[in-house]
């Protein structure tokens, strides 16, 4: 049993060999011109789908679209590499990796940037390039946001900044496809500035941001603790996972040097600071503060001659750590949404697909024999006339239009029908009978 051909599905796969096509000659140091004469040559089997425009929209319609095709094209070529081998791939992640450990991440939207990018990292690494394949759900649970939140920095932070390309939207059960980049847009400064900067210069205040640019942080701790409850937005917080991941890099800092190394501000880190230290997290000595031996597993101790503060409850593990925050069972309340979610939606496009059920064929003795279709034309005997005619129901009297079929179902006759009824009931029966032998 074969599927009739699916126009749509045919059509993407004709645009993307033509996307392969105009990459590849931007990739060779091609024109525009060569591309356009390779995909309308009559001879060149890639060119099909740009030929089809042509004829279906005309010759017009087809050069704009081999424009726009190698316009993108050669956008992806200029910002992409060649990657060689795995261990090239693998090469090119760990040097993006170490990038985004040293761009600093300012403000709370540019640190949960981190950790969308971070998600799509681990994605990558998985995939073993830097093209892999995510869902937004997905990415949602693996960062440790929601989607909303998800969608506001891939539109305000990585997209723009060029860390993020989406080369395909989703669909049905497959992940939107994506693409790994360097990050090397400017960021907008309205929107990225701290509010440590004056209103006006004649405040004498500093010109610059507190917050310096030699970041510095382990971004895998970043990776594997961001999913966890204690990190919500109600929990610890993006700022402490900053933190931790920048203490982890380099023990022993102080305040000052982790408004640089953590990409936060000063009141920040002293407020993150004191609420890790409140369960026992991190260690201060004079000036300078470390993790707990035992951090990066949730639990919390104290030196033997610090005094414990009202509210210092040491942790003992990242979930008591949530309990006492009060963000518990919020990524499994997120998991059981998009799952909910994942569920509606297949549900929606069963129902679309019932609506717009694909003929089917067999095949037989080399051909294919069309499967006649449940029809919601069946009339009642009521309304059958004298020679296969049809009683219209309003006016009683029979219709010149219509004539029934051996079967029932009703026919309509056209003037641009060249056959007549008998001939059309005939090819009707025809096929009905095929089908039944056939089966």
């Amino acid at each position: 049993m074969v599927l009739r051909e699916d126009r749509q599905g045919a059509a993407e796969h004709g645009h993307r060999i033509t996307a392969a096509i105009a990459c590849h000659v931007a990739r060779a140091g091609g024109t525009a011109d060569q591309l356009t004469q390779l995909l309308l040559h009559s001879d060149h089997e890639g060119g099909r789908h740009a030929r089809h425009i042509a004829l279906r929209s005309g010759q017009a319609r087809a050069l704009d679209y081999i424009r726009r095709v190698w316009a993108s094209a050669s956008a992806v070529v200029t910002s992409t590499r060649v990657l060689e081998s795995r261990q090239h791939a693998y090469e090119v992640l760990a040097a993006l990796r170490d990038r985004i450990e040293t761009t600093p991440w300012r403000g709370e939207r540019g640190r949960t940037a981190l950790r969308v990018l971070r998600a799509h990292l681990n994605f990558a690494e998985i995939a073993g390039g830097p093209l892999h394949h995510a869902s937004e759900r997905q990415t949602a649970e693996e960062a440790g946001v929601s989607r909303t939140t998800l969608r506001a920095v891939y539109e305000t932070v990585l997209k723009p900044q060029g860390w993020l390309r989406r080369l395909r939207v989703g669909h049905g059960r497959e992940g939107s496809t994506w693409y790994l980049a360097d990050g090397n847009a400017p960021a907008s400064l309205s929107r990225f500035r701290t509010t440590q900067y004056p209103p006006d210069s004649s405040l004498e205040e500093w010109p610059t941001p507190e917050t310096g640019s030699a970041a510095d942080i382990d971004s895998t701790v970043v990776g594997r603790l961001m999913g966890h409850d204690a990190f919500a937005h109600h929990g610890l917080g993006s700022s402490a996972l900053m933190i931790i991941g920048a203490l982890h890099a380099r023990p022993a800092q102080t305040v000052g040097e982790l408004v640089g190394s953590a990409s936060v501000s000063r009141a920040t880190a002293y407020r993150t600071l004191r609420r890790l230290a409140d369960h026992g997290l991190v260690h201060h000595s004079g000036e300078t503060w470390s993790l707990a031996p035992r951090a990066l597993e949730g639990f919390g101790t104290s030196l033997p001659d610090a005094v414990p503060g009202p509210t210092a409850y040491p942790a003992q593990g990242w979930d008591a750590v949530a309990r006492q925050c009060a963000t518990a069972g919020v990524a499994a309340r997120r998991k059981a949404l998009h799952a909910v979610e994942r569920a509606a939606y297949r549900d929606v496009l069963e129902r679309l697909s019932e609506h717009r059920r694909k003929a089917m064929v067999i095949v037989r003795d080399g051909r294919q024999v069309l499967i006649p279709a449940p029809r919601p034309d069946e009339i009642p005997s009521a309304w059958h006339a004298p020679g296969g005619r049809v009683l219209d129901p309003v006016t009683g009297r029979p219709d010149a239009e219509w004539r029934v079929a051996t079967d029932g179902r009703l026919i309509l006759i056209t003037p641009s029908d060249q056959r007549s009824y008998d001939e059309l009931a005939a090819a009707h029966a025809e096929a009905l009978s095929e089908w039944e032998s056939a089966a």
